[in-house]
């Protein structure tokens, strides 16, 4: 069983891509900011990292440097799921290290479909 880090500040939107994923099969742990995300990592790897941009204490781009700068995370894919669709933050969201970029609002079948492209590697 796969396990997905969802890391969203809303409420809202981390309890919607939770219900989504679980509903594909998968399993998931949440975090609400970068640092208590980077924290969870720390002590149990994921198998992917589904990642806001916009959130308080830590944002989504300083989190996705930090697991790719590290050796013990470097492997694990980055989702980034924001609502900042411009082509230059998803240029940035590459930039930074993200295996994929989803703009919200998104379909969830693109969601999940991503998810499950990065598990199989």
């Amino acid at each position: 069983m796969s396990t997905v880090l969802v890391v969203e500040d809303s409420l809202a939107q981390r309890q919607m891509i939770s219900d989504l994923l679980k509903g594909s099969g998968l399993t998931v742990t949440v975090a609400s900011d970068g640092v208590e995300a980077l924290e969870q990592i720390q002590r149990s790897s994921p198998d992917v990292v589904v990642l806001d941009i916009v959130m308080p204490r830590m944002n989504g781009y300083e989190v996705c440097r930090r697991l790719k700068a590290d050796p013990k995370t470097q492997n694990v894919p980055v989702v980034m799921c924001s609502s900042k669709g411009e082509e230059f933050d998803r240029y940035w969201g590459m930039k930074q290290g993200a295996d994929a970029y989803i703009a919200k609002p998104f379909q969830p079948t693109e969601l999940i479909g991503t998810v499950k492209q990065l598990l199989r590697g």
